[in-house]
């Protein structure tokens, strides 16, 4: 089983259910959900005009290998009624990977650990609470430094 960290955001319609409901799709399809953070409403991140997002994370198990598991994440994301937008823009539900074990990979579909999450406290909060000490792979430091440093 291979340990991953999952970030979800949601800020169109009802964002608790929209992230319960991707919860439980993420455990329909087999992932093994281990931790949940606390939910944290967040101001917009990259684009200001739209309303403020619901951002959790998860620590889980999987036996998919990453490619895979993006695969997963984005029939969830279009199951659930993601449309493609402007950048950064309003999403019924938003989900990336943040870490796989501890594995560095960089191509032109997926980067982990993702590119941008040292700089998101939308991220590193929920991070924190449930994985303070996990090191990252590439910075060799902490999250709860991560989110310290920010």
């Amino acid at each position: 089983m291979n340990l991953i960290y999952l970030s979800l955001g949601s800020n169109l319609g009802d964002r608790e259910k929209n992230l319960d409901t991707a919860l439980s799709e993420l455990k329909n399809e087999g992932i093994v959900i281990l931790k949940k953070s606390s939910i944290y409403e967040t101001a917009p991140w990259g684009y200001e005009k739209q309303p403020a997002f619901l951002n959790m994370a998860m620590e889980g198990l999987t036996l998919l290998e990453p490619y895979d598991l993006l695969k997963l994440i984005k029939e969830i994301e279009n199951k659930m009624g993601r449309k493609k937008t402007i950048k950064y823009g309003p999403r019924v539900i938003d989900i990336d990977i943040i870490f796989y074990n501890n594995i560095i990979l960089n191509s032109e579909v997926l980067t982990i650990p993702h590119p941008l999450m040292h700089k998101r406290d939308f991220v590193l909060k929920p991070l924190c609470e449930i994985a303070s000490e996990f090191i990252h792979p590439e910075l060799k430091i902490s999250v709860k430094k991560l989110l310290d440093n920010l």
